[in-house]
């Protein structure tokens, strides 16, 4: 008797994306107000969106005064350019894209974005989560800004944000590989820097 074998798929379970701190439903009223320039409305999603824009530049950029700037020049480009957003994607993915996108232009006029862990020959994508000391923002902090720009940026837009890796190739002109293989060393860094202890993190 032929006994009938079903293929394994050894590639790992993919991981559900994380939900976006910038994921805020806003009522298409509050937005038809903004588009009308209410200054109320305005307003309201500025200190809506604060947060998120600000956390999302302070991972990227590992500056708060590169953060503070990147806050407000996003701020300034969105409500410069609201009116031309028709709805057809929600408008936090829309908002975030534009922080994104600043804070990683702050990082190159900086030239920071070559600034990178090297890759190896033999790489692989590390599907590990990140560690559980992440859970203290303090710690995490501090061991973010211990790697480089590229690799931080790679990190928090893969585990926080929920880019895939070929959004994040586009988002910093590079390569889908390129993505995985910082994944993979940035988050094997990021574990030992959790791991040290935090007198030596500070150092």
């Amino acid at each position: 008797m032929t006994v009938a074998m079903t293929a394994v798929d050894p590639s790992p379970a993919v991981a559900p994306r994380p939900r976006s701190s910038f994921a805020i439903d806003v009522p298409a009223s509050l937005l038809d107000r903004a588009r009308r320039g209410e200054h109320a409305a305005l307003e309201q999603l500025f200190r809506w969106f604060e947060r998120p824009v600000f956390t999302l530049a302070m991972r990227l950029c590992g500056d708060r005064d590169d953060a503070a700037d990147v806050l407000q020049d996003t701020m300034l480009k969105v409500f410069g350019n609201i009116g031309s957003f028709r709805g057809g994607s929600p408008f936090w993915g829309w908002l975030r894209q534009v922080a994104v996108n600043e804070a990683l232009q702050k990082l190159r006029k900086r030239r920071l974005l070559s600034d990178e862990l090297p890759m190896g020959e033999h790489e692989f994508e590390d599907f590990a989560p990140p560690p559980a000391a992440a859970a203290d923002a303090a710690a995490l902090s501090r061991a973010m800004n211990k790697l480089p720009s590229s690799t931080r940026s790679v990190l928090w837009l893969y585990h926080a944000e929920g880019y895939t890796h070929e959004e994040i190739a586009d988002l910093m002109q590079r390569t889908p590989s390129f993505s995985k293989s910082q994944l993979a060393r940035g988050s094997r860094r990021l574990r030992a820097l959790l791991e040290t202890p935090q007198e030596a993190v500070r150092g």
